[in-house]
């Protein structure tokens, strides 16, 4: 039975044979592939992104347009804007109640939606045909207005009145941060600052 060789570099082989790869600064990266010049079977390279730049929060404020306000001022005093984040703090979701709704709100809704797709449909065989272009699509928009409104009243009496309202649901922070980086931070205040004297009408 003949021993393997041991290969160049002294370096043992690994399991089946395979030598294994050399431990140290110069070694590559798992997935950096042959060379370093990418990832295996020709990937991208892995890279470190490296830490995150620090960033202050150069003012607060309770609503988002507030917040979209002041970055906007920003832009338009050519500061590098590109370096700012909005940060909303303590999110919550809210729905807001819309009106009531019944059976009857249920289907023309539901007849509405139907009444657009039988539209599209209508147009879309209508390009295609030598008939009445018109009746086409006024028929195709009338069925699909009549199945929507079907669809529509059964399923709001699927809900069995546990659900007699529209609602609208958003995500809603009780403040919003504007954070900068750390480096451009003294810039942002002061331009914000400027924002708010020339906001209270003071000269």
């Amino acid at each position: 039975m003949t021993t393997p060789s041991t290969p160049a570099g002294n370096i043992p082989p690994g399991p089946g044979g395979v030598p294994a790869a050399p431990a140290g600064p110069g070694a590559p990266m798992p997935g950096s592939g042959l060379g370093g010049r990418g990832g295996v079977f020709g990937g991208a390279p892995v890279t470190d992104p490296g830490p995150s730049r620090p960033t202050v929060n150069v003012a607060t404020y309770t609503d988002y347009a507030a917040a979209q306000r002041a970055v906007d001022y920003l832009s338009d005093n050519q500061f590098p804007v590109e370096t700012t984040a909005i940060v909303g703090s303590n999110l919550r979701l809210v729905e807001n109640v819309l009106g009531r709704l019944t059976t009857g709100r249920a289907a023309l809704a539901g007849a509405g939606s139907g009444a657009w797709f039988g539209l599209f449909i209508g147009l879309l065989f209508g390009i295609f045909t030598d008939a009445n272009w018109f009746a086409v699509v006024f028929s195709a928009l009338a069925i699909g207005a009549f199945w929507g409104a079907l669809f529509g009243a059964l399923a709001h009496g699927m809900t069995r009145g546990q659900r007699d309202f529209t609602s609208r649901s958003s995500l809603q922070a009780s403040e919003y941060s504007v954070m900068v980086d750390a480096e451009h931070a003294d810039a942002a205040r002061q331009l914000i600052t400027r924002m708010n004297w020339q906001a209270s009408g003071a000269s």
